[in-house]
């Protein structure tokens, strides 16, 4: 028998998956471990493979959101009707959902559903007491309703049991566009003769912009799903974590005269953010209640340094994960840094590539940010916000000289680090980039 495609979960924090391309067509042969589709999650876009062998008979999504379990395609052998495989697999949920026992074989069967062009059953009211997640609708209907934004608390189930099927949502998606469009609001009187030619000599000082109407010119785009996980994640984090924020303003002038040198002689281009890096880690190797995680009911102090990096994409923020950062190079960092940045920015990252951070660094300093704050990216306990290095007048030895100044600032949640243990760990850090020979030993 055929068998049906659902949306896998491709990350713990996954609830949808969002169909970006198809890359096997209708009729394709297609082995087990082939690539089906690629499927934009929460945190990354991820190849879909499939585990059967047989021909893609049937693709029911194309493209688009896609609930965990969603039906999106049918593989079986060439010329097996698709839809019975369909049927077959929406009937089998709906006895699940309905919370219906298995009845022994010959018993309590139900009779086969209805070919298309069958007589219509009487309509059943489908059950909306708490809205749209209560309705007997099948995974495609849900999908498909969604994207066309049609409510299926009004949409009437032709299927079993008042089952809202995939026939049912075309018909309401018809219906919609023959609706006839409201009518247009009335256009303004005319202006007084003296007042319209006052105005038509006037030059339009700013863009035309439709006053009558009260609309104004913009764009509305989807919201992607790493963009909703971002907004739910940060917005748990802000405003369930009570955050405090520390800033203090280091010297690097002996970190820039030692990245010269590594320059010269590592095999790799160090950056500044790769000293960072380095000298968080080798803090919180010195500070573990830094490197510590709210738990609910307890604080787990992490006993491995992972510090992960956010890397600005086109759809928001990633946080790859350098592992045991505190055991690794210079030169080692680097390299993983640009591995994972450039994952990132192809949107090609593992989900295991971003989990088990203890501590984040954001650097906005190659864009010329002096100082800002981050909030904390859960389970951490902090994060390390660090601005550009600046070249100003500081005084040093009773004079004033030109220092190379940098400003960081870290955001600590107060259930678990307080006031003086961030301000220590803080102080660390700057003691180990005013003297960076530190990291080398």
């Amino acid at each position: 028998m055929a068998e049906v495609i659902r949306m896998p979960r491709m990350s713990d924090t996954m609830e949808e998956g969002n169909i970006v391309s198809w890359l096997k067509s209708e009729g394709d042969e297609v082995e087990a471990g082939e690539t089906l589709a690629e499927v934009e999650t929460d945190k990354a876009t991820m190849e879909l493979d499939s585990y059967f062998d047989g021909v893609l008979l049937h693709i029911a999504v194309k493209e688009g959101p896609v609930p965990i379990d969603g039906i999106i395609a049918v593989i079986g052998k060439k010329g097996e009707d698709w839809k019975k495989a369909i049927e077959a697999a929406e009937g089998s949920e709906n006895g699940k959902s309905n919370g219906e026992a298995a009845a022994p074989s010959g018993e309590g069967k139900k009779e086969a559903p209805e070919p298309e062009t069958a007589a219509p059953k009487e309509e059943a009211p489908a059950e909306a007491a708490s809205g749209d997640k209560r309705l007997k609708a099948s995974p495609l209907a849900r999908s498909m309703a969604k994207e066309a934004g049609i409510d299926l608390a009004n949409v009437s189930g032709s299927g079993d049991g008042g089952r809202i099927v995939k026939r049912d949502v075309e018909e309401a998606i018809e219906q919609q566009e023959s609706a006839p469009q409201p009518a247009a609001a009335p256009a303004p009187q005319p202006a007084q003769p003296a007042k319209q030619e006052a105005m038509a000599r006037e030059e339009p000082k700013v863009a035309p912009f439709a006053f009558s109407g009260g609309g104004a010119n913009y764009e509305e785009k989807p919201i992607s799903q790493m963009r909703k996980t971002i907004a739910r994640r940060l917005s748990e984090s802000k405003f369930t974590a009570p955050h405090f924020y520390l800033t203090r303003e280091i010297n690097m002038d002996k970190a820039v005269q030692l990245r010269e040198r590594l320059v010269e002689v590592a095999p790799t281009k160090i950056s500044f953010n790769d000293l960072v890096i380095k000298a968080v880690a080798a803090a919180l190797r010195l500070h573990p209640a830094v490197n510590s995680s709210w738990m609910g009911d307890k604080i787990r102090v992490n006993k491995d340094v992972n510090v992960g990096v956010a890397v600005a994409v086109d759809e928001g923020l990633l946080v790859p994960v350098i592992r045991y950062t505190d055991m690794k190079t210079l030169s080692q960092i680097n390299v993983e840094v640009k591995e994972l940045a450039g994952l990132a920015k192809k949107r090609k990252l593992q989900p295991d590539q971003m989990e088990g951070n203890t501590f984040t660094v954001s650097n906005l300093g190659m864009f010329g940010i002096e100082e800002f704050t981050g909030i904390i990216n859960p389970p951490d306990a902090c994060i390390l916000a660090v601005g550009a290095i600046i070249r100003k007048p500081i005084v040093k030895n009773g004079e004033i000289v030109v220092g190379n100044m940098m400003k960081v600032t870290l955001s600590c949640d107060h259930r678990v680090v307080d006031g003086a243990t961030g301000a220590q760990f803080l102080q660390t850090v700057a003691e180990i980039l005013e003297d960076p020979i530190r990291l080398l030993v």
